[in-house]
């Protein structure tokens, strides 16, 4: 089991290396692509939403209640308000969704 877990560890600190060296020494020169410059800016975020966006559809008992706080959110984040306030207007749309969902 010991060695099992170190094996992973191992493989995991060996993908991180690998995809942090990896554009090092592809990329020597200074990137002036406009294309590749707005793909590695916008690249964190994709990543984040796609690990973020399914687990919504699962954080709650009802697939409606939460497509519910996820339009909450989407409406609040496109208003330009804080994140945290996004955050709880999302929670509050998902927990009266699950309310009234529960009363039917």
């Amino acid at each position: 089991m010991t060695w099992t877990v170190f094996g992973r560890i191992l493989a995991m600190a060996c993908v991180t290396y690998l995809l942090r060296m990896i554009p090092m020494v592809v990329f020597r020169k200074k990137i002036t692509s406009p294309f590749l410059i707005s793909l590695f800016a916008y690249m964190p975020y994709t990543i984040l939403g796609a690990m973020t966006i399914p687990a919504i559809f699962d954080a709650t008992g009802h697939a409606l209640s939460a497509a519910a706080g996820f339009l909450a959110a989407i409406v609040v984040a496109f208003k330009k308000e804080s994140l945290l306030l996004t955050a709880l207007v999302a929670c509050l749309a998902a927990y009266l969704a699950e309310l009234v969902l529960s009363m039917i």
